[in-house]
């Protein structure tokens, strides 16, 4: 089967200012870029020796003291890459010429608020703003959307998302402090996911938990998505589950009237090092038993779901698509149901006492 899965590319030259020198940058955003071929002009960051090692490490030719300076010297067409924390993004948003792209890291913002107020400093400077929600850009992610909207599934009825991995949360030491650790910066991008396949949910039921052992505000969550009475959509994720790799789990699936999709995201076990992933299907065959076919994709999550936020931007401001699919408008929907997921794990469940 021939699946439509890799991202298209800009037409134009757009020269990329990143702000911000973290692990990300270096992990995901920087070698994306180098695979996809777009021209990186030059990199910020507030601790300017940091800036400096991504700058020879990836021949980024210039290395800018402030976001003003980096500003001044951006040339004509540039796209800003704000990789960095988000209670810093308005200050930076602020000092970009007005009307002009900027791709913003995810989460849009700590707490929904700051989110609002995000999307307001956007249409203020009109500028065209998208939050970096790769994981729609995923090889998987794209080849299921694909299959999808050519009908080979049927009617969708069931997306499951199931994480059961032990998370090395120390090499994000600026994250695992956060008193919202798991759903505002990992169930986030499944929350997101979920919409970009089944739009907005009337409702979302949702508990968020800490690990006794562990001092981190959460690590483990179930989320249920409702989409009415035939449509099933759940996330269940266990970041703590340390008991080597055979029982480890890390799987999107989908289930149509005609087929099924679950694809690995190898990325999130044994991390970073990775597993491979792997892309599965089951179509309906009429008198014949059902068989689980795989199909190789080139690339993975990281880095290769970076080149699809970044050429999806590009591509939308130099007029090839019409639609940017994770712009601020449709991401602050994601910090909603974010926001309802926390407001749901606080208030808890109906009270069984109750109804004795």
């Amino acid at each position: 089967m021939d699946i439509k899965y890799k991202p298209l590319l800009p037409k134009t030259s757009q020269p990329i200012i990143i702000i911000g020198a973290s692990g990300i940058v270096k992990d995901a955003h920087l070698p994306a870029y180098r695979k996809a071929g777009f021209d990186v002009a030059g990199i910020t960051n507030r601790t300017r020796s940091k800036a400096e090692k991504l700058a020879a490490e990836f021949d980024i030719p210039l290395v800018y003291d402030s976001v003003a300076e980096a500003v001044r010297q951006a040339p004509p067409n540039a796209v800003y890459d704000l990789t960095i924390m988000p209670e810093q993004f308005i200050e930076s948003l602020s000092q970009l010429p007005d009307g002009s792209a900027v791709l913003i890291q995810k989460p849009m913002g700590d707490h929904f608020q700051q989110s609002k107020d995000i999307l307001e400093t956007c249409r203020k400077k009109k500028l065209v703003a998208a939050i970096n929600c790769q994981l729609r850009f995923a090889p998987y992610v794209s080849a299921a959307r694909w299959m999808i909207g050519q009908g080979l599934i049927g009617d969708l009825y069931d997306m499951e998302v199931r994480v059961t991995v032990n998370t090395p949360w120390q090499l994000f030491p600026h994250v695992m402090v956060h008193p919202r650790l798991e759903i505002q910066y990992h169930s986030i991008h499944y929350i997101d996911l979920v919409r970009s396949f089944l739009g907005e949910p009337g409702s979302v039921m949702a508990k968020t938990l800490r690990h006794p052992a562990k001092d981190l505000s959460s690590t483990r969550t179930t989320i249920i998505l409702d989409y009415g009475a035939a449509m099933h959509a759940v996330i269940n994720t266990n970041h703590d589950h340390d008991f080597g790799s055979q029982h480890q789990e890390s799987f999107i699936k989908w289930e149509g009237t005609k087929g099924a999709i679950k694809a690995k995201m190898g990325l999130l076990m044994n991390y970073p090092g990775g597993l491979p992933d792997s892309f599965e299907y089951c179509l309906h065959k009429p008198g014949s038993n059902p068989v689980w076919e795989t199909i190789p994709l080139e690339g993975s999550w990281f880095p290769d779901a970076f080149i699809g936020t970044m050429a999806s931007l590009m591509r939308f401001k130099e007029g090839g698509e019409a639609t940017l699919p994770t712009n601020v408008e449709d991401v602050i929907r994601t910090m909603a149901v974010v926001e309802a997921a926390y407001q749901s794990s606080d208030a808890g469940g109906i009270r069984i006492q109750e109804q004795l």
